[in-house]
């Protein structure tokens, strides 16, 4: 029952019915020891008669700590962003910690959240997910004075998680090229967004490695942005068959990407891959039914890894800031070899 009658006691109801003050209230109820003995067990009797519950955000601003960790992502609709977003928030909430999201969105979105920081002394650690940092938004992350961890990329003094995209990328090309493939189209993001997600960064580069070693020339044709969706990947397949020596196998910088080509190949009545090879990048959870050769990356592991990581050193945990390099694993299914058909 409340002092009023309505509605959960408050604190100023407790400090009224003890006849002290809000701030002895708090250092009673938080165990203090600057509190005299009859002091608080007055508070605590006061309390215990209202019913009173502490707001456990009022106690962690008492105690200088938010228990959130701040998430930024530059896309929040993406596959790969949900289950990384997934296995953080599990790990956050073993610990007690909320998760504060920060979607980017697009280059105003993100000049807006690096030119006013609302994070500043909301959150006790910041994970920034899949973004190549300027110069200058580094410096914002360093004057925040709490721990950052990064999701695919690396930097120096920051705590990260990452695979090694170039290496996968050239393992998918390569499987390709041991088919007997060299018409190899790439269907990727665009290297010039100036959003700077880093798969799209470091993928071609695999692309292109894997081509070099092969002594296969590049042909500039063969190269079709997909933006990393369904509906990109279908977009950018239909555009290489209508080239006038179109491909005879993609590699699909994400598997979402992939699914559209594989679309557009089955509307235009030709086999997959008996016409046209195709394989992706992460191991989405539908590749395997769609039959699809990917290379897969430990995404869950990703998140998990540097959330705790994060975790430790948001709790004074100091030690030294692990760079951590999880492995990739190719996936041979039926859209790069019948042999290997899940149906």
């Amino acid at each position: 029952m409340t002092a009023g009658g309505d509605g959960p006691a408050s604190i100023e109801d407790v400090a009224r019915r003890a006849g002290v003050s809000i701030a002895t209230v708090s250092r009673s109820l938080r165990g203090l020891p600057e509190v005299a003995g009859h002091t608080r067990d007055r508070v605590v009797a006061a309390a215990r008669e209202l019913n009173y519950v502490a707001s456990p955000f009022a106690a962690r601003l008492a105690s200088g700590r938010t228990a959130t960790i701040g998430v930024v992502v530059p896309f929040v609709d993406r596959w790969f962003f949900a289950a990384v977003l997934g296995a953080v928030e599990a790990q956050l909430g073993r610990a007690g910690y909320d998760l504060l999201l920060y979607n980017l969105n697009d280059i105003a979105g993100r000049q807006r959240f690096f030119d006013v920081l609302p994070v500043r002394k909301r959150v006790d650690g910041l994970l920034v997910v899949s973004i190549s940092l300027t110069a200058p938004e580094l410096t914002a992350l360093h004057a925040l004075n709490v721990p950052v961890g990064l999701i695919g990329t690396h930097v120096e003094g920051f705590l990260s998680s990452r695979i090694d995209d170039v290496g996968g990328a050239k393992l998918a090309v390569q499987h390709l090229i041991g088919l007997g493939h060299t018409r190899i189209a790439l269907i990727g993001g665009d290297t010039d967004d100036p959003m700077r997600f880093t798969p799209p960064l470091y993928r071609r580069n695999g692309y292109l490695a894997a081509l070099a070693d092969a002594g296969i020339e590049v042909d500039p044709a063969l190269e079709v942005l997909g933006y990393f969706t369904i509906d990109g990947g279908e977009a950018a397949m239909a555009t290489l068959l209508d080239r006038s020596h179109p491909p005879t196998a993609v590699f699909a910088e994400s598997d979402e990407m992939a699914f559209g080509a594989m679309k557009t190949l089955r509307k235009r009545g030709l086999r997959v891959p008996q016409d046209v090879a195709v394989i992706g990048f992460d191991d989405h959870d539908a590749a395997e039914l769609l039959d699809l050769s990917t290379v897969r990356q430990p995404v869950y592991a990703q998140g998990a890894t540097v959330a705790r990581a994060l975790l430790a050193a948001a709790g004074g945990e100091l030690g030294p800031q692990p760079a951590i390099v999880l492995p990739t694993e190719l996936v041979i299914r039926g859209s790069t070899d019948p042999a290997h058909t899940v149906f």
